[in-house]
């Protein structure tokens, strides 16, 4: 099984869940995520970084070694 790009990532992301902002970043296995999704608001950050893990899927577990994210709602600022 190929290492998965950062690319690939980031469709199965937009494929998944409604996004403004997308941005993956990685070397494949370690990947750095900023999210912007409507799906976002009212949700804790631990309750975004499960709905992108659900996103991902098997992918989450087989293939990708680390997933560091920053999760935001629309309207809120972006974190440093």
């Amino acid at each position: 099984m190929s290492l998965p790009t950062p690319e690939l990532l980031r469709d199965l992301i937009a494929a998944g869940l409604e996004c403004t902002h997308l941005e993956v970043q990685g070397d494949g296995q370690h990947f750095y995520a900023t999210i912007v999704s409507p799906r976002f608001t009212g949700l804790t950050r631990i309750a975004r970084h499960r709905l992108v893990y659900e996103v991902l899927g098997e992918r989450m577990r087989e293939q990708v070694h680390a997933l560091s994210m920053r999760t935001i709602a629309p309207g809120e600022p972006l974190p440093r």
